[in-house]
């Protein structure tokens, strides 16, 4: 072997062994960030008790195996660290501050992703930032998502899954009729609830397709189409459990669709929809390649390193990692030593004190079902029949003193459709009316929806402090302003409900309502405060 050779060989045989002082750091880094962001972990880890995120608890752990699995590469790899990884970390403590001023969990949370890619990418390097970005991008599946994009998928599945379940039903024979999300068997009426959205399938099934995906060694695209079958899977075999449960009620009784049957069959259709996983990489895999599933999903353990065959060396810890670190600590101090920012709750007024009488109107208080209220999770509300000989209209409000955990007040365009209802016509609508001498002008949402032979005329906007708006979607962006600029994050859900008898002219109906409304909207400051 000539010189040169031998030289080369040497370089090959270099390794590099972590310090314990590397793993010291990598732990106070880490201890740091707990204590930092842990208001957003415990809220997260609370979810994570639910159905629909109980996966949450491994996924750290798969994380940790995904690292260990490359530890033959990485110990050949020097770690030169990143500078782009301390900004990072810096950008990720930037939004953990708007998060914090904001009172939102939400952005603490996804700060707290942001934060971790930055620290691990300032102590590996861009280059070796390979061995690494599948375990840090997999932590992503432990944010459960914001409150209003899960109620909007959650009713969107809700009517996908009981369409499609109720065309199961009829394909044993079985009379059955739809509304919404209500399958009436004629003496059982099955309601497609939240526990029957497919979500607690969804959520953990697209993590399982991802992990599956990284580990299936093909083409990329055949990665992807993987990923996005999880979606219709779900959908489909939700469905047919659905579908199920109908014919095992018409036939059994309604035992058949509660308690321990009605879990079993979820565990059931959810290793169903695993297994369609697995045939659907086994077909792509031999209709293009020929190869066997075991040819390209494997899951590799590294072997046991032999270091007297390689040049041992120390790792030199890199200074974006010694500076990442020491930015998360000055981040903790200043949280420890600032006063916490308590969020500013309103003085109001409670809706026990709500008036009875508003002008001609004369009201009939209705106690809402302990399950509704469960799962809206307001502080505060008022759901009353106002009559008159103008008819009789019903005013729900919903108040929430504060929406920092996520509870808030979701638009009834996604909860509509779920009961059966079907909207005719939706529209703005601009309404002045006089507050103490003074006019004023909103803009409220008007909608036309209609249930069989029945029709109702609905007017709805969010009362957000001083704001009356009628997008879901910029209440989200005002409820982070106002978080940030007056740290209050008080809110509520107003809408006005007025049937219309068949052959009733709509326009008459619009002018009782926003009489009526005209006569309201001067009250409700004291119980919604500006």
């Amino acid at each position: 072997m000539s010189i040169q050779d031998q030289s080369n060989n040497n370089i090959q045989q270099e390794a590099y062994k972590f310090s314990v002082t590397y793993f010291v750091l990598l732990a106070a880094a880490f201890a740091f960030l707990y204590f930092l962001f842990e208001d957003g972990i415990i809220h997260a880890v609370q979810k994570w008790d639910t159905p629909e995120y109980s996966h949450a608890y491994l996924i750290p752990i798969i994380s940790l195996f995904i690292v260990w699995q490359k530890n033959n590469y990485i110990i050949k790899e020097k770690l030169p660290g990143s500078w782009l990884g301390t900004l990072i970390v810096i950008m990720g403590l930037f939004f953990w501050l708007l998060g914090e001023m904001s009172t939102l969990y939400i952005i603490i949370k996804y700060a707290l992703l942001v934060v971790i890619f930055g620290l691990v990418l300032s102590f590996s390097g861009i280059k070796q930032m390979r061995f690494y970005f599948v375990a840090v991008a997999l932590l992503f599946f432990t944010i459960p998502l914001p409150n209003f994009i899960y109620n909007n998928l959650s009713s969107y599945l809700q009517l996908i899954s009981s369409i499609i379940g109720v065309e199961v039903i009829r394909l044993f024979g079985i009379s059955v009729h739809l509304e919404g999300n209500v399958i009436d068997l004629g003496n059982y009426k099955l309601q497609v609830v939240e526990a029957c959205n497919g979500l607690r399938y969804l959520f953990p099934l697209v993590t399982l397709g991802v992990i599956a995906a990284y580990f299936y060694q093909d083409s990329f695209w055949k990665k992807c189409v993987v990923v996005a079958s999880t979606l219709p899977i779900t959908i489909l075999m939700n469905s047919i459990r659905i579908g199920i449960i109908g014919v095992l009620v018409e036939y059994w009784g309604i035992a058949m669709a509660e308690g321990f049957l009605h879990d079993f069959e979820g565990w059931v259709i959810f290793m169903f929809c695993f297994a369609i996983l697995l045939i659907e990489m086994w077909l792509l895999t031999k209709l293009t390649t020929g190869k066997s599933l075991r040819d390209v999903l494997s899951i590799d353990m590294p072997a046991k390193i032999d270091f007297s065959a390689y040049k041992v060396q120390q790792r030199a810890i890199p200074k974006p990692f010694y500076l990442s670190i020491g930015v998360i600590f000055l981040a903790l101090m200043a949280n420890t030593i600032l006063p916490e920012r308590q969020e500013n709750i309103p003085q109001r007024k409670t809706f026990n004190q709500f008036p009875h009488k508003i002008n001609m109107w004369e009201s009939h208080r209705k106690a809402m079902e302990a399950q509704f209220i469960n799962a809206l999770k307001f502080e505060d509300y008022l759901l009353a029949n106002y009559t008159s000989d103008q008819g009789a209209l019903e005013l729900y409000i919903a108040y929430y003193e504060s929406q920092r955990k996520g509870e808030s007040a979701h638009s009834p365009r996604s909860c509509l459709p779920g009961a059966g209802w079907r909207i005719t016509d939706r529209r703005p609508v601009t309404l002045a009316y006089d507050y103490r001498g003074n006019d004023q002008k909103i803009n409220l949402s008007r909608m036309l929806v209609q249930q069989g032979d029945n029709r109702f005329l609905m007017y709805y906007w969010f009362k957000q402090r001083d704001r009356h708006i009628t997008n879901e979607y910029l209440v989200k962006w005002f409820l982070f302003w106002d978080g940030l600029t007056r740290n209050r994050t008080d809110g509520a859900l107003i809408r006005v409900m007025y049937p219309i008898p068949k052959g009733y002219d709509v326009q008459t109906a619009d002018d009782t309502v926003q009489s009526f409304l005209r006569d309201t909207l001067p009250l409700l400051p004291d119980y919604v405060p500006n």
